[in-house]
């Protein structure tokens, strides 16, 4: 699988010989890294105004002195940056009923130290690939209520009963209006939501709500 492009794993792990062990092996994959010496320490870089940009995720220890990799996985939760931000917990054997416990809160996976290279770094592009799919979802999203949101009280409401199936005759009776003001209505409607049909712009609204 080729690196996803722009990609970024943060390693959240107290250990420097596993960050330092991380580090040198997603370079060796051509994958950028950016580590932290506690769940403290990571949790400060987000609050300092992080935004996931760009695919990434996190590898983050079960097992850390002070904030646990599970309460920073509970704070990662609370800030909404799941799933775009997928979470791969790194855990010992005994932390093992732990990670799994996260896995059904919406982690992505866990990785059992001592892991194998080469297993981590499937589910770690595989998490990648997750967050690059979260991403096109959010913005695609965004994208999609700033145009619902450039529309005027009187093209919703055209809007409406144009996707519900009224010809314009039946939408100018409906809202009181010349079929000539519902056709300019239509087309102003067809060019902020970027269609050009009334079954295009149902689709359109139909894809945008799952």
């Amino acid at each position: 699988m080729e690196p996803i492009q722009d990609a970024t794993v943060y390693i959240v792990d107290d250990d420097i010989g596993v960050r330092q062990a991380l580090a040198w092996l997603l370079r060796s994959r051509r994958l950028l890294s950016q580590a932290f010496d506690s769940a403290e320490a990571f949790d400060a870089h987000l609050l300092a105004g992080f935004v996931v940009h760009t695919p990434s995720c996190v590898l983050l220890d079960v097992r850390m002195t002070g904030l646990s990799g599970l309460g920073m996985f509970e704070k990662l939760i609370s800030y909404g940056l799941l799933p775009t931000l997928p979470v791969i917990f790194l855990t010992g054997h005994a932390d093992v009923p732990t990670a799994v416990a996260a896995v059904k809160q919406g982690a992505f996976d866990f990785c059992e130290k001592p892991f194998s290279d080469n297993a981590l770094v499937d589910r770690i592009e595989q998490a990648l690939a997750l967050s690059k799919t979260a991403l096109a979802q959010r913005n695609a999203s965004s994208s999609t209520q700033a145009r619902l949101a450039s529309l005027t009280e009187r093209e919703k409401a055209v809007m409406q009963l144009v996707i519900n199936g009224l010809p314009n005759k039946l939408v100018a009776d409906q809202l009181d209006i010349s079929v000539r003001t519902v056709e300019v209505h239509r087309a102003k409607v067809f060019e902020k939501m970027g269609v050009k049909s009334a079954v295009e712009l149902t689709n359109f609204l139909r894809d945008a709500s799952k």
